[in-house]
This record gives C-alpha cells, sequence and structure tokens, in this order.
C-alpha cells in the first residue's frame, strides 16, 4: 500500500507499518510540526516516533494510540467484508466519495 507524503485522505486502509508510518508522517508535516515537537506533543521519545513513521521495529499500541490521538488521527477497525470497510479499500470507490 502506498499513501502520498502530503495530507492525508479522510479514509485510508492500512496494510502494512510502512503505509501507516507514512500517514503519520503527512499528518505531522501538514501540522507543520518537527519531530521532536509532535513526539513531546503526543508524550512519546523521538526515537518511537522516528520508527512509526519509517515503519521499523515494533511499537506498543498504547503508544500508537497516544501518536494517533495527538496528531488528530483515530484507528477504525471492521470486518473486511462490511460495505463500509470495503468502501475504504476499493480505490474507484474511495476517489469518488473525496473528489
Amino acid at each position: 500500500m502506498t499513501a502520498s507524503l502530503s495530507a492525508p485522505p479522510e479514509r485510508l486502509c492500512i496494510t502494512d507499518a510502512s503505509a501507516l508510518g507514512t500517514v503519520v508522517r503527512a499528518r505531522r508535516r501538514a501540522q507543520s510540526l518537527r519531530i521532536d515537537d509532535a513526539a513531546s506533543l503526543c508524550g512519546v521519545s523521538v526515537d518511537l516516533l522516528s520508527r512509526l513513521e519509517n515503519g521499523k521495529g515494533s511499537v506498543r499500541l498504547d503508544k500508537l494510540l497516544d501518536v494517533l490521538d495527538g496528531l488528530g488521527l483515530a484507528l477504525m477497525v471492521g470486518p473486511k467484508d462490511h460495505s463500509t470497510m470495503q468502501a475504504v479499500t476499493d480505490p474507484s470507490a474511495h476517489r469518488t466519495e473525496l473528489g
């Protein structure tokens, strides 16, 4: 899965750590935050935020949720076969919805 380095779309299906890191980095940059300032804001270390943004190493779920919350992002989980989830994973439906 490839995510843009610009501001992330409203909804995105993340399938690997690298894609999640790209979205986190794009959100931080969209808010004009340096990595050290964002880490402080989220209550995590710069090392953890760097590893998360680069899709490297493991990050505890509670720390991931702290980062997402601190950057104004949310994690949504649902069954793959649900219509809402299918709309997120279908690129043609996604482009249509978001313009």
